[in-house]
């Protein structure tokens, strides 16, 4: 049985006259893994670029993942292959099979596997097609209540405008869950981004196609391993607060707040997507009316619910204190995330700022990105920026960009920039 407890880390001291609350929510989910949805509430898509580009070794390497991919995929979830160009194709089940998705077993996957060496490359990229044909499959399943994709590529979005793009990503926000791969250095991160914010998965770089058939085998693996479909994190604030904004700040940086949906006047919900047996972080903030000195008030209750049922609660509490020892103590917790949120944003800022040609903006972000990743302890974010600027004083954040950078590195360094380290505790 699936238990989920939470833990709420904050300094509740505020002075007089103070108004805003800020908490770090640590939720944890043990034995979620074994609470999987029973058979048939589980359906997997993989998404493979077909375009021109891929011709060689990253179609070849695609081919391969994918079906390393379709055995990890446990038998009895439904599933299907994608091949995307300009225009996406079911590749398995076959075109004429009378079923869009069809529920994995032994001669199933064999199928699936030769179907995908049947793959060829042609014409362009248009990765609203593929995401709306993978809704449309979806649409087929509706009692498998998680539903998770892949989807690759290697190049940019060039057959559509952005805005058909964009467009596509609204319309299936909320329906399914996508991880987006990218393989090599012609394709946009931001595209990307664009696509696994809004389906509440994450976008990474795969530098060669020898890498693909791992990261495919970690992500199949993750989404089978999960337990949970769909969770939602709520927040009640008294009435009269205000909910500033609510993020996830590990394991990845998410924006969360522009997604609340009401569950009464006085709480909101925000979606989580899928849970396996793992811990994430939320920074929630709330702005209260300031109380006389010596009052205590309960400034948010936050929650995690499943099917409507709340699963664990974690109380935000404000007192308010004239004793400066108290109030301007500092959370480490909310400090430490309060600066990853900052460093995620500073490291894309410069990058783009960079690609525009506009190297003093570029200087003074990333030269921030080196502090913010000093003080916080992230050193992997270190890393990659030595290979983006030299570091003159990373205490202060003097740095130099460094000139003909390889642009798998900045790729590099800015799809890592929502990954964030774990507060010490």
């Amino acid at each position: 049985m699936a238990v989920f407890t939470a833990e709420v880390f904050q300094n509740e001291f505020l002075p007089a006259g103070g108004t805003d609350v800020h908490a770090i929510v640590t939720v944890t989910g043990s034995d979620v893994g074994s609470a999987r949805t029973a058979s048939g509430g589980v359906a997997e898509i993989i998404m493979i670029d077909t375009s021109g580009s891929m011709n060689g070794r990253n179609l070849d390497a695609a081919k391969h993942a994918a079906q390393v991919a379709v055995d990890q995929i446990v038998d009895g979830t439904w599933f299907a292959i994608i091949g995307g160009s300009h225009v996406a194709q079911r590749l398995f089940p076959y075109p004429n099979a009378p079923r869009d998705m069809v529920q994995m077993e032994p001669a199933a996957r064999a199928e699936a596997k030769r179907a995908i060496t049947t793959l060829l490359p042609s014409g362009g990229t248009a990765m609203s097609t593929w995401l709306a044909l993978a809704d449309r499959l979806f649409a087929t399943v509706p009692h498998a209540s998680q539903r998770h994709a892949i989807l690759l590529t290697d190049g940019k979005n060039e057959s559509e405008p952005r805005a058909a793009l964009s467009a596509v990503v609204r319309q299936v926000t909320g329906h399914f869950q996508c991880d987006a791969r990218g393989v090599g250095a012609s394709w946009q991160v931001d595209e990307l981004r664009e696509i696994s914010t809004a389906l509440l998965g994450t976008v990474d770089l795969i530098a060669s196609p020898e890498d693909i058939a791992a990261d495919f085998q970690a992500l199949v693996q993750q989404s089978m391993s999960k337990g949970v479909a769909d969770a939602e994190l709520r927040v009640w604030a008294p009435q009269g607060a205000q909910v500033l904004f609510v993020r996830q700040v590990s394991p990845t940086v998410e924006e969360l707040t522009a997604r609340r949906t009401e569950v009464n006047p006085l709480t909101g919900a925000y979606p989580t997507g899928s849970w396996g047996d793992e811990s994430r972080d939320y920074h929630v903030a709330v702005r209260v009316a300031s109380k006389p000195v010596g009052t205590e008030q309960l400034a948010a209750r936050v929650q995690l619910a499943v099917g409507g049922q709340v699963l664990t609660s974690g109380l935000v509490k404000a007192r308010w204190s004239d004793d400066d020892a108290l109030t301007a103590r500092l959370s480490p917790e909310v400090a430490h995330y309060t600066g990853q949120a900052e460093l995620a944003s500073v490291i894309q800022e410069g990058l783009a700022a960079k690609a525009a040609g506009d190297e003093a903006t570029a200087t003074v972000k990333l030269g921030r990105a080196v502090q913010l990743a000093q003080q916080t302890g992230n050193e992997e974010a270190t890393s990659r920026l030595r290979r983006v600027v030299e570091i003159d004083d990373p205490d202060q954040g003097t740095v130099r960009l460094r000139r003909n950078t390889d642009r798998l590195d900045e790729m590099a360094l800015d799809t890592a920039s929502t990954k964030t380290t774990r507060v010490r505790r």
